[in-house]
């Protein structure tokens, strides 16, 4: 759905009590890019909080380069404008060391191309699913912990397959994440013996969808690909409303409380979604197990971005500073093997270990992190359906 973006901050100065010189502060600052406003604003607060869990751990174990690590949060809007001015504040005048996020794919890609590529920033994006990002030109420095919409077209186009769904009418958001997702599941669906019966995009922000959902009734089954509490709402709503389709299906974007606002539950009843999931093993069930305020370990992104701050912050303690330079080298060297396994929450266990010289290996909420020449990690899909009003997951797409 997303794209990938991440920023931690230098420490500060401050003045040693009784002592005659200034002394350098130990720590590190990292930011967080996402649409706190905008048509993802119902999925960013959970998002959110996934990064923010590790801060808290990370400070109740010790800290990070022997002091706290704080994170600064600031507002991409799901707008690459937006998102551009908010990493210049985050890179420039908050002077993080590296950036988790931005959400949106164009969040991710503005705010990389305004100020990360220049600040020599690393990005590690939860959530920017397009495949526009694997092909971004970016020093090695943009990651996501999220698989590409290039995996997640082909699962739901084996899925719906599988449901013996075979035309389908497509509606997607015009920018990198609705027409990425779009494409891939079209040649996926189209090679696996399906019809696209319509493939057309359609603008945010509008009151009415009507026309545009004129143009796509040549299929009874309508797949939206698009945002839960902005177009992705009001053209589902308004699909209900026309009587002309039978079944629903989004991606991602979709999977939100927003969603069924002001839609009656029983019309859209047994609707299918998919995204991102986690495998299941000792990793992932510790990660469900962790509570706090406003976290919920199985929000969309959630894992993702749990993994993405965990990750950023083994990567500064493994480059000794809090300096930028050197820090895409050591991500990559605290996610992948060899080295000993870090678990989530094992924070104080890698300190040890980084600091015996030991390797490490993070595998994560959302399974292993190993990264790709592009930044891009494999994964695996799980389907979700609207039971009684709510999205009930069902399992991994196979």
């Amino acid at each position: 759905m997303f794209k990938k973006t991440l920023t931690l901050a230098v420490a500060a100065t401050t003045l040693a009590i009784a002592a005659p010189a200034l002394a350098q502060d130990t720590g590190a600052t990292i930011g967080f890019i996402g649409g706190f406003t905008g048509p993802i604003e119902s999925l960013t607060p959970p998002i959110f909080a996934g990064a923010q869990l590790v801060v808290n751990q990370i400070n109740e174990q010790g800290g990070i380069l022997g002091g706290e690590l704080k994170l600064i949060s600031a507002d991409g809007a799901c707008d690459a404008t937006a998102a551009a001015a908010a990493a210049d504040k985050l890179i420039n005048t908050d002077n993080v060391t590296g950036i988790v996020g931005a959400l949106c794919t164009g969040e991710t890609i503005g705010a990389f191309n305004g100020s990360g590529l220049s600040g020599n920033v690393v990005f590690i994006s939860p959530a920017s699913s397009a495949p526009a990002l694997t092909t971004l030109e970016d020093n090695d420095l943009v990651y996501r912990t999220t698989p590409s919409d290039a995996l997640q077209g082909v699962k739901m186009a084996d899925l719906l397959l599988a449901k013996g769904i075979k035309d389908i009418a497509i509606t997607y958001v015009n920018n990198d994440y609705g027409k990425g997702f779009a494409d891939a599941l079209s040649a996926a669906y189209t090679a696996g013996g399906g019809t696209v019966a319509a493939n057309l995009a359609h603008e945010e922000g509008k009151a009415d969808y009507r026309a545009e959902l004129g143009n796509l009734v040549a299929s009874q089954n309508l797949v939206i690909l698009a945002y839960a509490n902005a177009s992705g709402n009001t053209i589902l709503r308004q699909a209900v409303e026309s009587g002309n389709f039978t079944t629903f299906v989004g991606g991602d974007g979709m999977v939100g409380d927003d969603l069924l606002a002001g839609i009656d539950p029983s019309a859209v009843e047994g609707l299918i979604a998919t995204r991102a999931g986690a495998p299941t093993g000792e990793a992932v069930d510790i990660y469900n197990a962790f509570t706090a305020d406003g976290f919920t370990a199985n929000a969309t992104y959630a894992p993702q971005a749990y993994d993405a701050a965990f990750l950023l912050a083994l990567a500064i303690e493994k480059n000794g500073s809090a300096e930028r330079e050197g820090l895409s080298d050591a991500l990559r060297d605290v996610a992948s093997a060899p080295g000993e396994k870090i678990l989530p929450g094992e924070w104080k266990k890698a300190v040890e270990l980084i600091k015996a010289g030991t390797d490490i290996d993070y595998e994560g909420a959302g399974g292993a992190l190993d990264f790709d020449e592009a930044g891009d990690v494999d994964g695996i899909i799980v389907e979700l359906a609207v039971e009684g009003g709510a999205f009930v997951e069902k399992g991994q797409i196979q």
